[in-house]
């Protein structure tokens, strides 16, 4: 029933459409007054206007009529439980997981030495590298706001 409620829902509203369409404005009446050719219509100079507009007054009552009913049957439909009114303790069917057999067998990798093109620190550099980094971060840490002192400090060492 509902479904053919939504057909003749449907149906209503594109004959409502069609008709409010053919329908003209209050100002085409008064080309008609000046002789436009709206007398040599199919429903004369007056009779269109009442015509259409009872038809589609008439069309927009079953319109409404059946949107109400058409809501009236989803307030009925509505105590069905829905997809996410399911119970979610309720346990789905388990899985069983078989590991594929049929894969042929990998050899395992061979991992080499990574070679890189930068070269290495010497080991006595390196320490000298790292004992200048440390009394930089000292100093920094230490600064006091007078450049004045700072710079007595520097030249002191």
């Amino acid at each position: 029933m509902q479904s053919v409620l939504v057909v003749f829902f449907l149906l209503t509203s594109i004959a409502m459409v069609s008709l409010i369409l053919l329908q003209h404005g209050k100002g085409a009446d008064a080309g008609a007054a000046f002789g436009s050719g709206a007398s040599a219509t199919v429903f004369g100079a007056t009779g269109s206007a009442n015509f259409l507009s009872r038809t589609t007054a008439v069309l927009a009552a079953a319109w409404f009529v059946i949107a109400m009913a058409l809501g009236w049957y989803a307030l009925q439909g509505a105590d069905e439980p829905g997809l996410m009114d399911a119970d979610p303790t309720q346990a789905a069917v388990p899985v069983k997981v078989v590991p594929p057999t049929d894969l042929p067998d990998i050899p395992e990798a061979k991992i080499e030495a990574v070679v890189s093109d930068v070269p290495d620190i010497p080991v006595s550099e390196a320490a000298a590298v790292d004992a200048k980094v440390e009394k930089t971060v000292e100093q920094a840490e230490s600064a006091t706001a007078d450049p004045a002192e700072n710079i007595k400090e520097q030249n002191a060492e």
